[in-house]
């Protein structure tokens, strides 16, 4: 016999409703701080998205940041922010730091004079620093890359919320909308409260996050969808423990193995993909969540039409007019 890891036995009987109120404030408490943080601290906004030159620079003697600072200070460069990158991953010798120069006023980028001028004030206070990237982007283009941004993840959102509808029903399409904001409104606070750096791929991440929730709630609507047409005299917040207890292993199973691959990249990925790891890898966590405790309590709520129309198995009727099979009771031989 071959041998089958269960990390969830297959006759759970979990009431996912218990906590039903503790649940539901918890996520629109979240919700709400999520919204005070994105308009008290806003987004750490990358390259991407403020515009400006972004210097990468890395030496084999540790980084002097007020060393870096005195050296640009009288280079009438503007907002200059200087941090050390910090990862494992990191040689004893390698040392890593990120000098990031704000768009001007009327100018789109830093010239490539202004760099050069940039790393001949830098090698004078380290001869061992080098350049591996230099980064830079207009003002203009960065906000074309804001309102890109916003089009793509509300545009993923509608076409998400109009499919389904068409497979489902309008109270499902709205619980899954709901659980899609959810997801997406708490990572962006979580952005903004540890500032962590927000760009292009911060944005990509957001959108595997709604693509990966979406799955995961419709593998729960479709389950719940079969059992309102079998379970027909049972409550509805009977039948949704059910269906979230009879896919709660496949849930398990698929963020379990997707998040082994994550932490690995999230420890070991420097810190390069470091943000956009950490946006799928949280995303995961609260898109689970949601799929279990915040589209199906909206469902719940709005309620939903019964399918009457097939008989119950576990009523009298329903076993009175099942068909005996030939074989049913045969003895083997």
């Amino acid at each position: 016999m071959g041998f089958r890891l269960k990390l969830v036995p297959s006759d759970t009987r979990i009431d996912f409703f218990r906590w039903q109120k503790l649940t539901f404030g918890l996520s629109a408490l979240m919700m709400i701080a999520s919204v005070i943080v994105l308009f008290v601290n806003g987004l750490n906004f990358g390259i991407d998205f403020r515009g400006g030159t972004t210097i990468r620079t890395e030496a084999t003697q540790p980084v002097d940041v007020a060393a870096y600072r005195a050296a640009l200070s009288g280079m009438d460069l503007g907002d200059v922010s200087i941090t050390q990158v910090f990862d494992p991953g990191f040689r004893a010798d390698q040392h890593v730091a990120q000098v990031r120069i704000s768009a001007q006023d009327g100018v789109e980028s830093v010239s490539p004079e202004t760099i050069r001028a940039i790393e001949a004030a830098l090698q004078q206070v380290d001869p061992s620093i080098t350049f591996p990237s230099v980064e830079s982007v207009g003002p203009k283009v960065s906000g074309e890359l804001i309102r890109t941004a916003i089009y793509a993840v509300l545009a993923a959102l509608v076409a998400i919320s109009i499919y389904i509808w068409l497979r489902f029903e309008w109270q499902f399409s709205v619980g899954a909308i709901v659980s899609l904001v959810h997801d997406v409104l708490i990572t962006m606070g979580v952005f903004a409260l540890f500032q962590i750096r927000f760009d292009l791929a911060t944005v990509a991440a957001l959108l595997t996050i709604v693509g990966y929730s979406i799955n995961d709630t419709v593998v729960v609507f479709d389950r719940l969808r079969e059992n309102l047409m079998k379970y027909k005299k049972r409550a509805l917040r009977e039948v949704m423990n059910l269906s979230v207890n009879e896919t709660l292993s496949r849930t398990v199973m698929t963020s379990g193995t997707t998040l082994l691959a994550l932490i690995a990249l999230l420890v070991l990925g420097g810190d390069v993909i470091r943000g956009f790891v950490f946006a799928i890898t949280f995303g995961i966590l609260i898109g689970t969540y949601s799929s279990i405790y915040v589209a199906k309590n909206f469902v719940l709520w709005l309620g939903v039409k019964r399918n009457w129309n097939k008989d119950d198995p576990e009523t009298q009727e329903g076993r009175k007019k099942r068909v005996k099979s030939p074989f049913e009771g045969a003895e083997e031989v």
